[in-house]
């Protein structure tokens, strides 16, 4: 049975600490009845058991299952162990034995979660004591199987300010000195009838025509070629765009080619323009027989094409399940660096940082605008104009402006988050889930590490923003694009919060930022 809400702490603390030691002394039977909780937040059921830590071996506590969090707190351990875990985090929950089962703590529930821990808890065999526990996890970890709301959208936290004006694309692209003779910002997509995964304000070259219908038709998705950023200074720019829907009978279309021209032109550059296809060549060429393609030299005279070799969705996802393998619970330092390597994460990385590099390379000192693109446009291509834009633009390693890049290139512009993540979905199987946005953020992580006086954030603010991807406590990351989170925003009825003002602190601020 449901009890009353618990009472409150700090709602504006964005912690999210796994696991917290606290010493006993003092503390009381009231206060071991007390859980964290935020506004909004409901105990649903709590229950004795046995957390099987892989670091500590069985201890015994008491779970509690509110509608954002599992907690656990141990009895019998001085100092106390605790457990805080959003439910949004967890992927999986699978029942761990039988009635019949024999052997110490071998019934209970086993969890897999998101962010690569796995959490065991062990319960007594007599009167399915589990079934109830099983069943409120369930429903509650994933809302959208259940028919549910997200949290976010029960969520009752109130802050000083509406954390969806950190990015307004008209203030941002007047940052950039936009619209000027040369770029326009134009609103066809303003009811997402050119491209329903699109932003409605758009940037593209000012000579270019009203009607944009043509292109979009032939572009993956409709997602056409726009502005992400322009260089202040030699006026090169960086676009983003799906694949050309080419075909395996080499389709064409004057309209496309035009407008890449056209793009050109924009530029000031009398050489060729740059596009990075961020595929290997061998996927892209296979990717003609499900109607895709590139841009081949016959059809786009004035533009040449590189290939970036980064690879899809389902290796990086299988990738990091190795690399969790290998470091959770424990890391077998004797074979680290070859089980490290055998994963293949890091050369991944590698690769998609050095395709930034070269994207940012290339407007920089080559001074030659660039068009980007992948398949669909919204995984490798997002992390191609993000990190080259963190490279060109000190703007994006501040606080507010890394916040304006990840809500612009990511949010804006239609990665998506719902079926790369699986929020509150109860299928962890679905093929389409992958950690795209996870690898971008150890990207910005491993170019931090080399370059620490760059960035005015720290690591934490990083980890942070991680823990806001799953714990659906925030709109920030709900939905697969713009147009869809309007329509469920306004379906629920709420103002939802959003993550990034709350972002503001000395404990994300990395004291050697110059």
């Amino acid at each position: 049975m449901a009890a009353a809400p618990s009472p409150k702490y700090n709602s504006h603390s964005l912690e999210c600490s796994s696991f917290r030691r606290t010493s006993r002394d003092g503390v009381n039977q009231q206060h071991e009845n007390e859980i964290p909780s935020l506004q909004g937040e409901t105990r649903i059921t709590d229950k004795d058991v046995i957390f099987m830590c892989p670091f500590n071996g069985p201890i015994k506590g008491r779970v509690y299952i509110t509608n954002y969090r599992l907690y656990f707190r141990s009895e019998e351990l001085d100092p106390v162990l605790e457990l805080d875990v959003p439910l949004g985090v967890i992927g999986r929950i699978e029942k761990m034995g039988g009635a019949t089962s024999r052997g110490e703590n071998s019934y209970g529930l086993d969890i897999t979660c998101k962010d690569m821990r796995n959490l065991r808890f062990a319960l007594k065999q007599e009167g399915h004591s589990r079934r109830d526990i099983f069943d409120v996890l369930t429903k509650h970890a994933f809302p959208q199987s259940h028919g549910l709301p997200f949290y976010a959208f029960v969520n009752d936290e109130k802050f000083p300010e509406n954390g969806w004006t950190v990015y307004e694309p008209m203030a941002e692209y007047t940052r950039q000195g936009l619209p000027n003779n040369l770029w326009r910002i134009t609103f066809l997509n303003k009811n997402y009838e050119l491209c329903d995964t699109y932003p409605t304000l758009l940037v593209v070259p000012y000579n270019a025509p009203d009607d944009l219908s043509k292109v979009a038709a032939f572009r993956s998705r409709n997602r056409i070629p726009v502005l992400s950023w322009i260089h202040p200074e030699n006026q090169c720019v960086v676009m983003r765009c799906s694949q050309p829907l080419v075909g395996m009978s080499g389709k064409r279309s004057k309209d496309d080619e035009k407008y890449l021209d056209i793009i050109r032109e924009a530029s000031g550059q009398a050489g060729k323009l740059t596009i990075y296809d961020a595929r290997p060549n061998v996927n892209a060429v296979a990717n003609k027989a499900t109607g895709g393609g590139y841009e081949n030299d016959d059809a786009y005279q004035n533009a040449e094409l590189f290939f970036l070799d980064i690879h899809n969705i389902h290796v990086m996802r299988e990738s990091l399940k190795k690399l969790k393998d290998i470091i959770y619970p424990h890391v077998e330092e004797s074979h680290w660096l070859s089980s490290l390597e055998s994963t293949h994460w890091l050369e991944h990385i590698k690769l998609v940082l050095t395709g930034a590099i070269q994207v940012a390379d290339k407007v920089s000192s080559g001074k030659s605008s660039v068009v980007v693109h992948c398949s669909d446009g919204w995984d490798r291509t997002a992390q191609l104009t993000s990190l080259a834009m963190l490279m060109l633009d000190s703007y994006y390693r501040t606080i507010i402006g890394f916040e304006v890049l990840v809500q612009k290139e990511w949010i804006s512009f239609g990665h998506k988050f719902a079926s790369r993540i699986g929020h509150g979905d109860k299928n962890h199987a679905d093929a389409d889930r992958s950690p795209i946005f996870l690898q971008f953020i150890d990207c910005v992580w491993q170019m931090s590490k080399q370059f620490p006086t760059a960035f005015e954030f720290n690591e934490h603010f990083l980890i942070t923003i991680l823990d806001h991807l799953y714990s659906c406590r925030f709109g920030t990351f709900l939905y697969n694009c713009e147009s869809v989170r309007e329509k469920e925003y306004i379906q629920g009825s709420k103002q939802l919060q959003e993550v990034f003002p709350l972002q503001q602190g000395n404990i994300y601020i990395h004291y050697g930022y110059a």
